[in-house]
């Protein structure tokens, strides 16, 4: 029998060097004196003894050792040999399993190789990565990864005590590594084990791996997505029907972890009544614990119903390391992080955001990820993911590694990604961090740091062909969803279509509205009279983008305070600063976002450590602040001249913006296919304003639909009672005229009434 292997064969074996062990292991056919026989191998460490159990008959047949005491060998005169078992004896105990190497079948073809290696398989997260599956009749687990150059790579876990010498796994030749481990099944917790051309080990947990364990920990674990039953058809069909330009989008932005907290000693259940295991916080709250995907869901969409806002924006989900990253440091990019919960937990989570109206986008970060031991750097003992030059491929001020967008594997892995969430967990949108440092190839880098492309210029090509790709894929997939750019420069047509030679965005950040009206809010009123500019000149460039104005958790941290904060004065002033703030930037034009507590007031800085400061609604300010965003909410939404042309030039007009003497602006916003429009006029001084008139498209009585200074919002309640009359008085090239008093640090939002108007003509 020895004759048929050579020791160098098993060396190969037993040191971990072998990149195909199939060649050696598992059965092999041969014929002997015209009679079909077959050959078992297994490598078995530290194993006793071994037999060949065969399903077709009661009978064992022992193996013995060749060349090494723990490579066992046995032959057996018979037709056809499949499925069979091995009995092993290991420690004293005795117990039976299928021979991974007796499963020859692969899951990839090769078209997916084809695919994959030109970077076009868009569900590469469906071969690649860990799958329950059945082969032959029987039940297991098919592993698949890219690791080209690796010398050999092994699937370690529980189930064979994390030795790599068990499971060898057999190269393919795009470098994608496979092997199909029977009786394994779902909650199996593993890793790879990979050994570079010089034997140096890593141990990385999987690239496409569905979960991982809780930090921290870090290994992947053996998951099914397809278990969940969703109901939320009605939803996405008329998502996929609908164009979110023209729908009213008001988001608000959360982190999971530190919206609130539970306490450890009530513990949540499960789908099923289970007793979940709880995730503590931190030392800094002593028993608090994060609530869980299904907790949120009772408790976060009755308070998002009850605010109005369209949707919630999520800080990233995919797996991270460290609580204070946010989220923005992955290491699990299809894994939802298990702080919360499991996969189908959050599939609940979304499922019934979906059934209660709101629509769920989440933070997606393709620009960089950390240089922990188990997660893509150094991935297979070679730059793998990142760039190989520190000049492209570190992000030094940020401590992290940048993608290598050319390699198209590399490319793949992302695009196919960004496809997964809205696939698998049916989100509506993602917002893309930090897109900037994706574009510039000197992005926070000094001279010399940084190498030109291949034309001599600063733009990173392979990242913007990177995102057209990606914005062909998943808005081909999923019309009706978004995608919104986090882009702080003025990198041109980044929310037009890629075949107009844009991105492929259709949303934008407005960073410039952002800083400018940040600034005008946080000066003395005074003092605004000489910057009207940074309150008009956003609607110098609104064309040139589709904008989204966002108040994000960047401007809550870092020593920047919180809104409140940022404003001059006493209290009284700060709240009706805020008010006129949130009710200019709902009636300019724009999609719009908050985050947490910005609704209600909050004093501090936002803590990821701590809940927010729910305590303040005791008190009616905040309170009056939460009405009013609230009603702000309900206006937007009701109004379709606030958000149905909020990209076409024809959705706005200029009343009067050059009033800075009073610090007052004017402007309509018109209706997309109506006759419909709305009047906004700003007085952004605390100084009131009896008589002051405004000249409008035309006659009849204009209701005011609202007033940010009104008694029920904490204000001084001055108002013009209801609405005003027009005057047949030419002003602002209008031939009618609204005569209104403006209250101190006031919005007043007004819409013609139609049938008070018809009425009195009658």
């Amino acid at each position: 029998m020895s004759s048929r292997i050579t020791p160098e064969q098993i060396d190969r074996i037993v040191g971990n060097q072998h990149h195909n062990p199939f060649e050696v292991l598992g059965s092999h056919k041969f014929e002997q004196d015209g009679k079909v026989c077959w050959v078992v191998r297994a490598y078995l460490p530290n194993a006793e003894a071994a037999w060949v159990l065969l399903p077709t008959e009661r009978k064992s047949y022992p193996m013995q050792s060749v060349h090494h005491p723990h490579f066992f060998e046995v032959e057996i005169e018979i037709p056809r040999l499949a499925n069979y078992q091995l009995r092993i004896k290991k420690g004293g105990r005795e117990w039976v399993s299928y021979d991974p190497y007796g499963f020859r079948s692969a899951k990839l073809t090769e078209f997916d190789l084809h695919l994959f290696a030109e970077g076009n398989h868009h569900r590469i997260y469906e071969k690649l990565g860990a799958h329950p599956t059945e082969i032959d009749r029987v039940e297991g687990v098919y592993f698949a990864v890219w690791a080209p150059n690796a010398r050999n790579v092994s699937v370690i876990g529980d189930f064979n005590d994390w030795d790599g010498r068990q499971h060898q796994m057999r190269k393919g030749a795009t470098g994608i590594w496979e092997l199909f481990i029977p009786e394994l099944g779902v909650g199996a917790a593993y890793k790879y084990e990979i050994k570079n051309s010089e034997g140096h080990i890593y141990q990385k947990s999987d690239p496409y791996g569905f979960q991982q364990e809780v930090r921290p920990k870090t290994a992947s674990i053996v998951t099914d997505l397809d278990g969940y039953e969703w109901h939320d058809h009605d939803w996405m069909e008329h998502r996929r029907h609908t164009d979110p330009l023209r729908q009213p989008i008001s988001v608000y932005e959360i982190h999971l972890g530190s919206w609130l907290h539970g306490s450890s000693a009530e513990l949540p259940q499960g789908a099923n009544g289970e007793t979940l295991t709880v995730v503590t916080v931190s030392d800094l709250k002593p028993g608090a614990r994060f609530l869980t995907y299904r907790e949120l869901a009772q408790k976060l969409i009755p308070y998002i119903k009850e605010l109005g806002f369209t949707h919630i924006e999520i800080l990233p989900l995919a797996e991270h390391p460290f609580d204070g990253s946010w989220g923005y440091q992955l290491t699990g990019y299809y894994a939802c992080t298990s702080r919360y919960g499991s996969p189908q937990d959050l599939m609940f989570l979304i499922d019934q955001c979906h059934q209660n109206g709101i629509g769920v986008i989440l933070d997606w970060v393709p620009g960089h990820f950390p240089k922990d031991a188990h997660g893509l750097a150094f991935f297979d003992g070679t730059h793998l993911y990142e760039y190989a030059d520190p000049r492209q491929g570190e992000h030094q001020e940020w401590g992290t590694l940048v993608f290598n967008y050319g390699r198209n594997e590399v490319r793949n892995f992302l695009v196919a990604n960004a496809l997964f969430w809205f696939d698998k967990y049916h989100i509506d949108g993602m917002r893309v961090d930090a897109v900037a440092s994706m574009l510039y190839l000197d992005y926070l880098r000094g001279d010399r740091q940084w190498i030109p492309n291949q034309y001599g210029g600063r733009e990173n090509l392979e990242a913007v062909d990177f995102l057209r790709q990606t914005h062909h894929v998943i808005f081909g997939y999923y019309p009706g969803v978004l995608s919104i750019a986090e882009e702080s420069t003025d990198w041109p047509m980044v929310s037009w279509p890629n075949y107009l030679g844009g991105l492929g965005f259709n949303l934008k950040w407005n960073m410039g509205w952002m800083h400018d009206t940040l600034d005008y809010f946080s000066m003395d009123p005074w003092f605004r009279q000489f910057h009207q500019n940074n309150v008009t000149f956003s609607m110098w460039y609104n064309h040139a983008e589709n904008y989204m104005l966002a108040l994000s958790h960047d401007e809550v941290v870092h020593g920047k305070s919180n809104m409140l904060g940022k404003i001059p004065g006493d209290e009284w002033l700060k709240f009706a600063n805020l008010r006129c703030l949130y009710a200019y930037m709902f009636a300019h034009p724009g999609k719009k976002t908050l985050f947490m507590s910005m609704e209600f007031g909050q004093w501090s800085e936002w803590n990821v450590w701590g809940d927010l400061e729910w305590d303040l609604l005791q008190y009616q300010p905040h309170k009056n602040l939460k009405q009013f965003i609230t009603d702000l909410n309900y206006l937007y939404r009701r109004e379709p001249a606030l958000y149905t042309q909020d990209f076409d030039q024809d959705g706005f007009e200029w009343i009067d913006c050059s009033d800075n003497r009073h610090s007052v602006v004017s402007f309509i916003r018109y209706a997309h296919d109506s006759e419909e429009f709305i009047v906004t006029v700003c007085n952004f001084t605390p100084q009131p304003h009896s008589h002051y008139r405004v000249g409008v498209p035309e006659m009849g009585f204009y209701k005011e639909l609202l007033n940010s200074d009104a008694r029920q919002y904490g204000g001084s309640n001055m108002g013009n009672l209801g609405g005003k009359w027009t005057d047949e008085w030419f002003f602002h090239n209008h031939y009618y005229s609204l005569d209104l008093c403006l209250p101190p640090l006031g919005v007043l939002i007004l819409k013609l009434d139609d049938q008070k108007t018809q009425a009195e003509l009658q």
